[in-house]
């Protein structure tokens, strides 16, 4: 797995640290962030959404990244493009 590493909140401390990764051979977004408090994670299981199923299936999980960080998903986006181009 080509792993390259985008960025980290900018206003991280020495214990939290909300991560964006990019998988550039699987072109796959990888998210490090905060577990969300059990009533949002409910809600978003019990959303019905067309196409998509209610729950959250085994191996998904919903995590929580802050606003700040849209800078290093938008950079993550760019690099994925230019992946392939590569």
């Amino acid at each position: 797995m080509a792993l390259l590493f985008i960025g980290i909140d900018p206003n991280t401390g020495d214990g939290e640290s909300p991560t964006v990764w990019v998988d550039t051979e699987a072109k796959e977004f990888l998210f490090q962030g905060w577990k969300p408090s059990a009533e949002r994670e409910a809600q978003c299981a019990a959303t019905e959404v067309p196409g998509h199923a209610v729950g959250i299936p085994e191996g998904e999980a919903v995590i929580r990244i802050p606003a700040r960080m849209v800078h290093q998903i938008r950079e993550a986006c760019d690099a994925l493009e230019r992946a392939d181009v590569r």
